[in-house]
């Protein structure tokens, strides 16, 4: 760029006396700058009148080629205004954002002195420019010098004006295929690259037939690509494989070669203006200039920008613009280009001696008269559109940007006779009409009244017409969607003063898509209650990373869904869900037959796999980094000794080599490379497993405040247009700063007070000379030291509090939004200036989804240590069943061990499927059997006696079978104590108690309902003394002759009895042959849980089985609504004829399913495993498909008693 001179133009500022003061102040006043020629403007100095009470505290600016064209100088996408003096002698020099290409500027005053008048000293800074004008004709033709090129790199840039909404700014192309285009389609720019390999397109911009200056840079290296138009930069890659563009011997700016022009398509060529053309390191412009290059298409090559012949007029909501018209005419012709985002607005109303016409849009249409459509799509677009009414005796005309085809004719019910008064703008006043009045917002031009072009200078000079509020020779169209504000891929849509966003199908809400919808990770979810399963995740929050979905499983582990190769995105997505779990693992499989894997000892590795990073990894499976060895080289078992990997034994026979790589900082597998594939006879196989991690720093990242003094402090951050912050607390203080972050005249601040019995959260923030402040009032007290949540953002439609996902507060932005904030000082957590800092613990802390590590800062922070504890304080009630909270370091987790549960909140059934025959026995050793069974209480909180005679005890499982009568537990002591639960040979319950003192064993009798029914079943008995509640809802005593005193329990049977000593005879001839055929699940004898103990090899207890038992869960799922109907019958249903049918149908369809597979059962006995031993086909295949139990899952009910 030239050197920048200094244009003075209203007594140097810093040097003299005197500058420019209007006659009168008010608002409609301004100031016109010509520069002699067009100038680059860098930057604005301003200064009161001298040795006066006048200045200018705040300004805009306007600028133009032609002093009909006014445009606002733009900054952060909207109309800017400056910031001036607060008195006559102080310089204020502003940095223009963006330069300004002009000969004319316009200082417009927009607020002053308060103790004088409007007055300003004023300096501008740039430099000048030279302009080649294209008139739709002439090309410039760049030639290199060779005549083919292979091009790695471009660099290119140019400025260029228009009111032309189409037209091809450049275009290169070679033999092979290849080029590279910039054009204007419908006002918005196409940068496109392509070969044969692939094609790509990326459009920037709109309103860009303005008739302003717009500049363009191109930089590519390779297939990157960074587009920037004003300022407004694209980063993309090119399709294809491509990374040299290979071109002719030229290439052309304005338009097509000629020697292309064949197979363009009808393209246009562009008419307006360019400047500051340059290609790699040429100065085009230049080399026009000195003949240099091929300008032979033009017919008249100029170096300046003509002015355009329209003259432009804006409206907004309270505007209109009046012109005279003849008057009696029987002719009526009107005509006009309008643009603009709104879908309604009045654009000419006229009164006719008996009438009235009007033109205006509805819904985005053109409409005239009585309302009649036209048939072309909505022209709220922001682009121009011309409109041309014509109307004569009892008929009119209306064609709508110049189509023919699209012209509307109608007859009228009246004759045409003009009034002679023509309003434009919908806002008129003092006029008696029955038009509904409708203003409109955009701009007009190239009006016509009577096929006469408007002389609008005059009508700015009064000679003619009227108008109110319109600003002549400018339109202030802004497209607020452009770039697009809303995030994520959302869809921008405007009106004049306002845009919003459509979040749908992106992962995100909030008035820019900007808030997740999702969590960050599977360990927040799981801290919510929610079991395992497929879940959508988000682990950089509102960052760049579109969401993904991975399945969770519960118990520590996430797994994404995509295995193998994976693209450079669903590379990024897996770095992310690595970034912050504690432990990652990937599979990976080489099953091979003559295909050598790593080439051991010694050889270079045929194989190798592409991890993080991009970097080559030649360990396998079951190794570790730097170890050029297999899983069976480490554990010195493959197949031949002399080799480190199975397959590299190099045999006719196939083998594998398996195992995980766990190193999580190589992990993901992006890529495998297999090497030895080109022999006769070599075959290989391939896996790569989901990537599978475990845990989540961020989430748990945590810190404890011990002083209200103490404090962390982080390196400053710039806010962008949207910024979030969210974190988690807990304290039993009333109040303090959570964080905050000063600058020089920008802060923000999070802050909690106590306020009587409530807490109030404030989030305040300064932008400029503006504070912006929202509280949410919590309804009780925050300080109970239990977890709440914290979620503030900022964006330029709004500012949002949250707290705890429900308490919210919003406050809408100014119409022109919020303007970004200057750097910050340090981001302090805690108070650094002196007020009160947190008290307390705090986690979680994002900023723009990035986890600030407070862990790590606070080992070197006085008052602040790493960790919190007291997690199960908060998320204890997630731990179910009698499931016990245990505090961890980061997090907490539930011991299931002494419940009939498991699962990461013990709310998992542990069931098994028993055949004819099998049963499960749980001993009591004779000296701890009294201690096992008092060490902790019952999941009814029923407590164990000291000694080993129970006096109380509960008694809980679920079962479900077809077949009766059978055992379904049985309790026995090493007296004849016993307690059973039988079903009878109709199916039915017993419960059946002998505690001594009577002849006979004390029975209860549930003899209204069939529990063989294949349904799930739940048993919940308590006794206490001689009570017995079943259920909660049915109660029997015990005679009084009766003991109440279970004497030393021995053992538990579950499904059958195999005792020695003396038993109850009606037990053994009745019920335990053949014994129970069924699922039984959460079966609890107070503190013991027999079934999981004989299900988990794992746990150490005096267990035994016989037979075979499979893991099940019988299907049983808790119901949310209970089917009994009565207090006193819990198994008393009742139900109406409809539902009895029901019952009856699938009862029927459960015997002919369960027939069905016994029939088919020898087909597939022979081939399951375990199948020999099974004495029906269910048996066998549940052995041999633990999934079979969830189909039962889908259809069953249960049913508690």
């Amino acid at each position: 760029m030239p050197s920048v001179t200094l244009f003075t133009f209203i007594t140097p500022a810093k040097l003299g006396a005197g500058g420019w003061s209007p006659l009168d102040t008010n608002r409609n006043q301004w100031l016109q700058v010509d520069l002699g020629s067009r100038k680059q403007v860098v930057a604005i100095v301003t200064q009161g009148r001298y040795s006066s009470s006048d200045w200018t505290s705040k300004y805009r600016l306007l600028y133009s080629d032609t002093q009909k064209n006014w445009r606002p100088y733009l900054q952060d996408g909207n109309i800017w205004t400056f910031e001036g003096n607060v008195n006559s002698e102080g310089v204020v020099r502003h940095e223009l954002q963006h330069t300004i290409l002009a000969r004319y500027i316009r200082f417009i005053p927009v607020e002053w002195s308060r103790e004088g008048r409007i007055g300003v000293r004023l300096d501008l800074y740039g430099c000048s420019y030279y302009v080649i004008s294209f008139d739709g004709h002439g090309v410039i033709s760049y030639r290199f010098r060779s005549k083919k090129v292979k091009i790695m790199k471009d660099v290119i840039s140019l400025k260029f004006r228009t009111t032309a909404r189409d037209g091809v700014l450049l275009h290169g192309e070679g033999q092979q295929g290849d080029y590279i285009s910039l054009e204007l389609r419908r006002a918005r720019l196409h940068n496109q690259y392509g070969s044969i390999q692939g094609h790509t397109s990326v459009t920037s911009g709109s309103l860009l037939d303005d008739d302003h200056w717009h500049s363009v840079v191109i930089m590519r290296y390779r297939r990157n690509v960074n587009f920037t138009l004003d300022h407004h930069t694209q980063q993309f890659r090119t399709n294809g494989e491509f990374d040299h563009l290979d071109l002719d011997y030229e290439i052309s700016f304005g338009g097509l070669p000629v020697s292309v022009k064949p197979s363009s398509g009808g393209r246009e060529n562009f008419v307006g203006c360019m400047e500051g053309i340059t290609y790699n390191g040429d100065n085009i412009t230049n080399l026009v200039r000195r003949k240099k290059v091929d300008t032979s298409s033009f017919r008249n090559l100029t170096f300046s920008c003509a002015e355009s012949s329209s003259v432009s007029v804006f409206f907004n909501s309270t505007s209109f613009l009046r012109l005279p018209g003849q008057t009696y005419s029987d002719t009526l012709a009107v005509s006009l280009s309008f643009r603009t985002w709104n879908p309604n607005g009045l654009l000419m109303y006229t009164t006719l001696a008996d009438s009235w016409v009007e033109l205006g849009l509805t819904e985005g249409k053109v409409t005239f008269l009585m309302r009649h459509d036209t048939k072309k799509l909505r022209l709220n677009d922001g682009l121009w559109h011309s409109v041309h009414l014509t109307a004569l005796e009892y008929y009119a005309m209306l064609t709508v940007d110049g189509d023919e085809a699209s012209t509307v004719r109608t007859t009228i019910p009246i004759y045409i006779q003009t009034g002679g008064t023509y309003y434009f703008g919908g806002y008129f006043l003092n006029t008696n009409t029955g038009s509904v009045q409708r203003s409109f917002q955009g701009c007009m031009q190239m009006i016509h009244v009577d096929d006469h072009p408007a002389d609008l200078r005059a009508v700015e000079q009064g000679l003619i017409g009227s108008f109110e509020n319109v600003s002549l020779d400018m339109c202030a169209i802004i497209d607020r969607c452009v770039p697009n504000p809303c995030e994520h891929s959302g869809r921008c849509s405007q009106t004049w003063d306002t845009f919003s966003c459509n979040c749908n199908g992106t992962g995100y809400t909030g008035a820019t898509c900007h808030t997740p919808m999702y969590q960050q990770s599977c360990e927040e979810y799981k801290h919510q209650g929610k079991s395992s399963g497929s879940y959508w995740i988000d682990p950089d929050g509102s960052g760049p990373i579109a969401p993904f979905r991975v399945s969770c499983d519960m118990t520590g582990e996430i797994g994404c869904e995509r295995d193998g190769r994976v693209s450079p995105v669903h590379f990024l997505m897996r770095f992310w869900a690595w970034h912050s779990a504690e432990y990652c693992e990937q599979y990976v499989a080489y099953a091979c037959r003559m295909s050598r894997l790593l080439n051991t000892p010694d050889g270079s590795p045929f194989t190798w796999w592409v991890g993080r990073a991009n970097e080559r990894h030649s360990y396998w499976g079951g190794s570790g980094p730097g170890i050029q060895k297999c899983s069976c080289g480490i554990e010195h078992n493959c197949t031949d000794h002399k080799y480190y990997c199975n397959c590299d034994a190099d045999l006719r026979s196939w083998r594998e080599d398996a195992g995980l790589l766990v190193y999580k900082d190589h992990l993901p597998v992006s890529q495998v490379v297999v090497g030895d594939t080109g022999r006769a006879g070599s075959e290989a196989k391939l896996t790569v497993g989901a990537l599978r991690c475990q845990g989540d720093r961020n989430y748990w990242n945590a810190a404890s405040f011990s002083s209200p003094a103490s404090y962390l402090h982080f390196p400053s951050f710039r806010e962008e247009t949207s910024t979030d912050i969210s974190f988690y607390f807990k304290t039993s203080s009333t109040h303090g700063v959570f964080l905050e972050n000063l600058g020089t005249t920008d802060f923000l601040h999070i802050e909690l007070r106590g306020v009587s019995v409530c807490s109030v959260v404030f989030f305040s923030f300064d932008v400029g000379s503006e504070r912006v402040e929202l509280s949410v009032r919590s309804p009780v007290p925050l300080n109970d030291d239990q977890w709440h949540r914290v979620e503030a953002e900022k964006n330029i439609k709004e500012a949002v509090l949250q707290l705890n996902g429900q308490y919210r507060e919003v406050r809408h932005s100014p119409p022109q939004g919020h303007t970004k904030l200057e750097y910050y000082s340090d981001l302090y957590i805690g108070a650094s200036s002196g007020q009160r800092g947190f008290l307390g613990c705090m986690r979680a802390l994002k900023i723009n989804g990035v986890t600030i590590d407070l862990e790590e800062r606070a080992k070197v922070a006085a008052g602040v240590n790493p960790g919190c504890q007291g997690h199960c304080n908060s998320y204890g009630m997630h731990c179910r069943n009698g499931g016990t909270c245990v505090e961890q370091y980061n997090g907490y987790s539930c011991d299931c061990s002494l419940t009939a549960y498991d699962g990461p909140f013990c709310t998992d059934d542990v069931g098994g499927y028993f055949e004819t025959g099998t049963l499960v026995r749980y001993d009591f050793p004779p000296e701890a059997g009294a201690v096992a069974l008092r060490e902790v209480k019952s999941l009814s909180s029923v407590g164990v006696p000291s000694e080993a005679n129970l006096t109380q005890e509960q008694l809980v499982f679920s079962f479900s079978t077809s077949s009766a009568p059978s055992i379904l537990v049985y309790i026995s002591s090493r007296t004849q104590d016993y307690l059973a639960v039988v079903l009878r040979h109709n199916g039915t319950l017993q419960i059946r108690y002998s505690l001594g003192g009577l002849t006979e064993p004390y029975t209860i009798d549930v003899d209204h309902r069939n529990m063989a029914n294949g349904q799930p079943h739940s048993v919940n008995i308590t006794r206490n003394l001689r009570e017995i509640r079943l259920q909660v809802m049915s109660t029997y005593t015990l005679p009084e002759a009766s003991d109440t005193q279970l004497n030393l329990v021995k053992s538990i049977f579950l499904g059958k009895v195999f005792e020695t000593g003396q038993i109850d005879p009606i037990l053994i001839e009745r019920y335990n042959t053949p014994g129970f055929v069924g699922c039984l699940s959460r079966v609890q004898f107070n503190s013991v849980a027999p079934l999981k103990a004989a299900l988990r090899s794992g746990l150490a207890s005096p267990i035994s089985t016989h037979g075979i038992l499979v893991p099940s869960n019988c299907g049983a799922s808790p119901l949310t609504i209970s089917p009994m109907a009565s207090a006193s019958d819990p198994w008393y249903l009742e139900a109406g004829i409809i539902s009895m049918v029901i019952f009856t149908v699938l009862c029927i369809m459960v015997f002919v399913i369960r027939h069905m597979f016994r029939h088919k059962g020898s087909y597939h006995t022979n081939e399951a495993k375990g199948a020999e031993s099974a004495d029906c086909a269910d048996a066998a295949i549940i052995v041999n498909d633990p999934a079979f139990t969830e189909t039962i899952d889908e259809s069953k009910k249960e049913w508690f008693i």
